[in-house]
């Protein structure tokens, strides 16, 4: 099973923890005991911190465990529930995030085609920039249709490190990881 976003019907518990990474620390936030977020530093579209819940370590071994096998080039795809609260749009554009392999990327513009709305580019852009899972569900992967590194919600330094990990370059992965 891979990761699926699932809508959010009710309102749960939710609790946070915060753990390094070689792109800096990334903040879990977990719904009714399934990862809801994750968020870096200086992240846009970060909500408050008084919005993730009390600090509770216990829901989040197993991403925990995922991430550092990722950042130490072990894992190339999650296997991890997930608890998205989104637009029915955003949550299929995050679907199809999840469907780009590790180390390839895709233009706003062919998620859109694979959508079935091949002028829905720029939506698709807002959708991919809410992301509220960043790493795992893959928005870095998305670039602009020149090919060039477009807005990420993490700064497109993280983006470009990001890809280079995943492509084998010098993306500071590896042995930094401090799980």
């Amino acid at each position: 099973m891979t990761a699926t976003p699932a809508a959010t019907t009710t309102p749960a518990a939710k609790q946070h923890t915060v753990v390094d990474s070689p792109y800096g620390p990334l903040t879990l936030v977990a719904t009714g005991g399934v990862l809801s977020a994750l968020y870096m530093t200086d992240q846009r579209h970060r909500p408050p911190e008084e919005t993730f819940g009390v600090p509770d370590p216990e829901p989040f071994g197993e991403v925990i465990r995922q991430l550092g096998q990722y950042f130490i080039g072990d894992r190339t795809a999650f296997d991890l529930p997930l608890n998205l609260a989104g637009t029915p749009f955003q949550r299929s554009v995050w679907a199809e995030l999840l469907k780009i392999p590790y180390g390839e990327t895709r233009t706003y513009g062919e998620l859109a085609e694979e959508l079935g709305k091949p002028g829905a580019s720029r939506a698709v852009g807002l959708a991919n920039g809410k992301n509220p899972v960043g790493i795992i569900v893959p928005c870095h992967r998305v670039i602009g249709a020149s090919g060039s590194l477009t807005g990420y919600g993490g700064g497109l330094d993280r983006k470009q490190r990001l890809l280079a990990f995943e492509s084998g370059g010098t993306g500071e992965g590896g042995v930094q990881v401090l799980f």
